[in-house]
């Protein structure tokens, strides 16, 4: 995969190379270099591109190297001051992908007992966010 376009290639049977997206990777994380896989070809593009299960280390994806640097479209300071501002309301993690947390917040929000539990919870994860390395962070709150 190509960390500044998020793109990577796969070559089909017929000898052909295929580009594919994140959005076409049909698996929890990151291809691989020389993983056997799987896909649908339309036109140029690999859709639904997914590792086969049997088959490792034989190469027959073909991208270039990929670093293992986490990348997110997400930014921590934006995220601390969601957290800070409209933290009670659970916005921060709305922002950052995490609906079912930020439902929580929103619906405790509504009572004082609530209130008196967001409030700590939303000022710890402003300072969490400001104090997490860019690189746990990204790696945290990946893009999906």
């Amino acid at each position: 995969m190509d960390q500044r376009t998020g793109e990577g290639l796969v070559a089909g049977d017929d000898g052909r190379r295929y580009r594919f997206t994140p959005e076409d990777w049909a698996q929890r994380g990151e291809p691989a270099i020389g993983l056997q896989v799987d896909f649908e070809a339309e036109g140029d593009r690999a859709l639904s591109v997914f590792p086969m299960p049997s088959a490792r280390g034989v190469a027959t994806a073909a991208a270039p190297p990929a670093s293992r640097e986490p990348v997110t479209d997400r930014n921590k300071i934006v995220a601390a001051v969601l957290a800070f501002f409209l933290g009670t309301l659970g916005i921060h993690r709305f922002y950052l992908g995490r609906t079912g947390s930020g439902i929580v917040m929103l619906v405790m929000t509504i009572t004082v007992v609530g209130l008196l539990v967001t409030a700590p919870w939303a000022f710890i994860d402003m300072i969490r966010y400001l104090v997490m390395p860019d690189r746990e962070f990204a790696a945290r709150y990946a893009r999906r």
